[in-house]
């Protein structure tokens, strides 16, 4: 009876070996299509790797994109990770074709999810929907470490509308801009009035 499931495990094991295989063949590179992985071939991304940006929403801060089409080649999942500032929040919006699942890293603060509020701190999973709306806050004294991932693509190139690439001048968005971006992505990320 102890050795039903070793067919399983010699499989699996199969498998995750040649998953660290070819993981251990990949380094993070460049965004560049030169610097790219090959499609498929995956990324091993540390803490703080991945492509950098910067807001230019006043008082939002930087964020990572790590894993999209651009970045590891993915035809469908979006990932990435951002620290919001004590005080600062994800204001309330609404994704009409993907879901998403927020991890909290680490601190603390307060989660809207439809009409239902809820506390959050590290370790804490959000599964939004689509079609359901989401704001969060941080709620505490130090950054609110949030990594974020989409079941298909589209929200981040609203992301990269709203930002540039870390070293890159800020200049602010300016309210007309930020319309036409917002009416530009609408297809997929509703804000309330």
């Amino acid at each position: 009876m102890r050795y039903r499931f070793v067919p399983q495990v010699i499989a699996l094991a199969f498998v995750s070996a040649n998953l660290l295989v070819c993981a251990g063949n990949t380094t993070p590179r460049a965004n560049s299509a030169q610097g790219a992985p090959a499609r498929g071939a995956g990324l091993v991304l540390q803490e703080g790797e991945g492509e950098r940006r910067v807001r230019r929403n006043v008082g939002k801060g930087p964020f990572i994109l790590k894993v999209d089409r651009q970045n590891g080649g993915s035809p469908d999942l979006v990932m990435g990770y951002e620290d919001l500032a004590p005080g600062a929040e994800i204001q309330a919006h609404t994704h009409l074709v993907a879901d998403e699942i927020l991890f909290i890293h680490r601190g603390t603060g307060v989660a809207k999810l439809g009409q239902q509020e809820s506390p959050v701190r590290a370790g804490a999973t959000i599964y939004i929907p689509r079609n359901v709306q989401i704001s969060v806050r941080n709620t505490g004294s130090e950054p609110l470490g949030v990594a974020f991932i989409f079941s298909k693509p589209g929200f981040e190139e609203l992301m990269r509308d709203n930002s540039v690439l870390e070293g890159q001048p800020v200049t602010p968005i300016s309210a007309a801009e930020r319309e036409q971006i917002r009416k530009r992505h609408s297809w997929h990320t509703v804000f309330p009035p």
